[in-house]
């Protein structure tokens, strides 16, 4: 059985958020489905996409587990974005960083 997925990050301006999420990806979107919204293709067959909501704004929660959390943190701090916070439960850390609206969009994994 597949497993697609769409997170969706509600914000309240798109061409702002836009950017930064460029930055935090370190690339251009996938898809541009409108011109409120911008698709991420984070693995095959998952995505993250931000859409300009502004009543819906600020209140995402994605958590992204990868294999090599110390070298993604460290591409996104070379792209100009630091983490808001970092938690550790026992071997599993999770770096959190924040959008201008206050989303949280984060990276867990176990660092090397």
């Amino acid at each position: 059985m597949g497993l697609d997925l769409f997170a969706g990050i509600p914000v309240t301006d798109y061409a702002a958020a836009l950017s930064w999420y460029q930055r935090f990806f370190g690339r251009e979107p996938s898809l541009l489905p409108h011109d409120t919204e911008a698709v991420w293709e984070v693995a095959e067959h998952r995505y993250v996409y931000i859409v300009e909501d502004p009543e819906r704004a600020g209140n995402a929660l994605v958590l992204s587990f990868v294999d090599d959390l110390d070298e993604r943190v460290a591409a996104v701090a070379r792209r100009g974005i630091e983490p808001a916070k970092r938690e550790v439960f026992g071997d599993v850390h999770k770096v959190i960083y924040r959008d201008e609206d206050g989303n949280e969009i984060s990276l867990g994994g176990t660092p090397v």
